[in-house]
């Protein structure tokens, strides 16, 4: 078992997205899990070209499902904490637990409502009016370094 946070992707679509998440959770030494399906393949040459020698198998862990993920992380009695712009508490005023799995939606469009309905955790950073969101991976960045440092894991 893995102790630190847990980065999990929803469904991604952008294999350049994922590389750079992939190379950010390999600097900083967490888990990445990816919840399938996935909307490209890891021999895309766009995802090679971001991910560069980051890529190690050990550190991923793929669900074939939603349904599968969920079911583990409650067998695992582990806490979800999913990050979406619908929140109302912001990342820095958030508590953090060591073993937290942090889900991020799909770049096109999120998690769908009834992913919303499963999470009892919901944080957003905060954007100044009028914009929509980060891209995903400087989010992922963002939120994984506040865990790390609200447990002093760095």
């Amino acid at each position: 078992m893995n102790l630190g946070p847990k980065i999990a992707l929803y469904e991604p679509d952008i294999p350049q997205n994922t590389a750079a998440i992939i190379r950010t959770c390999s600097c900083l030494g967490a888990m990445i899990e990816i919840i399938e399906p996935c909307g490209f393949i890891f021999n895309d040459k766009r995802f090679k070209r971001v991910v560069l020698d980051y890529l190690d198998e050990k550190m991923i862990k793929f669900y074939p499902s939603k349904e599968s993920f969920f079911k583990f992380k409650k067998k695992e009695n582990e806490r979800i904490v999913l990050m979406t712009t619908k929140a109302s508490d912001v990342y820095s005023s958030f508590k953090f637990k060591i073993n937290d799995t942090i889900l991020f939606g799909r770049e096109s469009s999120g998690v769908p409502e009834k992913i919303h309905k499963l999470v009892d955790n919901r944080i957003k950073i905060p954007l100044k009016p009028g914009k929509r969101s980060l891209n995903i991976a400087s989010s992922v960045a963002i939120v994984l370094a506040e865990s790390m440092r609200q447990n002093k894991i760095f």
